[in-house]
């Protein structure tokens, strides 16, 4: 499909990263302590609390188009539903629990509960869940269809990454959190922009839905049993987010983390109409298309007038940028002061927080280049490190889940190698080309059922729930 931009919609994509630029150098460079830098002080107010987390939720937005286009009632159901559940249980088990740990990060919180050892390693399965490379790459497809399909992706993921690298480095999680009080608004902007015109072309919703194949009405999509309860048990990864405890442990206070993630879920549902209703309008208004997961921006190249065509892709920008900026930030973060700061205790750690956000930017890249399918290999590895992380992380704020330290590493260990075995097994023995499963069984079930029978036999029985003096703190926000 041939791109069509006007000087009109160039002029609206500068401004949207001028705009960017400015947001993030509202604040001298400094050299800040640790709190400030990773987590805004913890002073963090509930409207930034809750645009911060609603736009870095929705990153891999071209694979919503893809989904919703092919099976429409189903992409909610899979992709929106189960992960309602586990933030609303996030909200009241963990969150105000995560903001009176005076842990900076996951591993940390690991470390100071489970020993060291139980730290470093953790770090690394975090490390591997929070790579910016997916974002990264969409945002070279994106880019490579802007500029006419002219150009590597290769160039264009690079650029990406260096602009992001630029103003994360230089402002920090204050950068990361300003910029996504802008990207929250334009996102939602572009999708209701395309959700009027594609109204306008098409018809009403309720015409939509009278018009479409019977399987877009199927919750299940047509899918088996097995695979929509895998969806659900990945929803899971919400426990484990470092997304979610970044924003918590920021929060002024504790009851704002918990309210900014029930208020989230209420925006979530909102853009989840949107976006899945204009998939679906995509079905009806382009056909059949070679590349599903271009189905927003093939959309819009279409049925959007000039102006009303820059403001969606800025709003597709924002959306993935948003991710792309907090999973870059939690990258670098991990990698300097949770795994390399033990080899360079001299070194500052904002400063090798900052060093460390270029190398996993470079070290995303990389990945890209070995793998261009990198979105469905951090799926797949996501899905790995689900098991060996999950129970812990659960142990350090609640009782019930938590192990005795001599359990620790072997139940993270051996239910991540059994998940990665049983992954690197159903590749092997794979007939159709690629596949994460061995024996029909997802590499995910076998290694977080090894988790729950260690904990079976090295759950702390005799655990007391661990409770931080923030005394001060409530007195002075009252």
């Amino acid at each position: 499909m041939q791109f069509n931009f006007s000087f009109i919609d160039w002029a609206i994509v500068l401004a949207y990263f001028i705009a960017i630029v400015w947001l993030s150098i509202k604040k001298k460079w400094q050299d800040v302590d640790e709190e400030t830098f990773l987590l805004s002080g913890r002073k963090m107010t509930l409207p930034a609390f809750i645009a911060t987390l609603v736009s870095t939720w929705y990153g891999g937005i071209l694979g919503v188009g893809e989904y919703s286009y092919q099976f429409g009632l189903s992409e909610w159901f899979l992709m929106g539903f189960p992960y309602y559940i586990f933030s609303i249980l996030f909200a009241y088990l963990l969150a105000k629990k995560i903001r009176k740990n005076p842990a900076l990060s996951i591993p940390e919180a690991l470390s100071n509960q489970y020993g060291s050892k139980a730290g470093g390693i953790s770090s690394i399965g975090v490390f591997i869940l929070i790579s910016p490379a997916p974002y990264i790459l969409m945002l070279g497809l994106l880019f490579q269809f802007m500029f006419g399909n002219h150009g590597s992706i290769l160039i264009y993921s690079i650029l990406v990454s260096l602009f992001s690298i630029l103003y994360i480095s230089f402002g920090g999680f204050d950068a990361v959190v300003r910029t996504d009080d802008l990207q929250v608004i334009l996102m939602y902007l572009g999708f209701f922009v395309l959700l009027f015109f594609a109204w306008h072309v098409y018809g009403s919703p309720v015409k939509l839905w009278n018009n479409v194949p019977v399987k877009y009405k199927d919750l299940s999509g047509g899918h088996s049993l097995q695979y929509i309860i895998v969806w659900f048990f990945i929803a899971l990864w919400t426990f484990v987010s470092p997304s979610f405890h970044q924003r918590a442990a920021a929060a002024r206070t504790p009851e704002i983390a918990k309210k900014g993630i029930i208020y989230s879920v209420m925006f979530w549902t909102v853009f989840d109409f949107l976006s899945l209703s204009c998939g679906v309008y995509g079905l009806k208004i382009l056909g059949h298309i070679d590349k599903p997961a271009m189905v927003y921006p093939y959309m819009a190249n279409k049925i959007l007038p000039f102006g009303m065509r820059g403001i969606f892709y800025v709003a597709l920008l924002a959306t993935i940028m948003s991710t792309l900026d907090s999973f870059l930030f939690l990258s670098g973060q991990t990698l300097g002061r949770d795994l390399l700061a033990k080899f360079f205790p001299k070194a500052h750690r904002v400063t090798l927080t900052r060093i460390s956000v270029s190398l996993a930017a470079a070290l995303a890249i990389l990945l890209i280049v070995i793998y261009p399918s990198v979105i469905s290999l951090w799926y797949v590895i996501g899905s790995a490190m689900l098991p060996g992380l999950l129970i812990p992380v659960l142990g350090v704020y609640l009782p019930l889940f938590r192990l005795k330290q001599k359990y620790v590493l072997p139940s993270m260990i051996l239910s991540t190698g059994i998940s990665v075995l049983w992954l690197v097994m159903g590749t092997i023995h794979s007939t159709g080309g690629y596949s994460e499963s061995f024996l029909g069984i997802e590499p995910f079930y076998p290694g977080i059922f090894t988790s729950i029978f260690l904990w079976m036999f090295g759950r702390d029985k005799d655990a007391e729930e661990t409770v931080f003096d923030l005394t001060n703190a409530e007195k002075e926000t009252g």
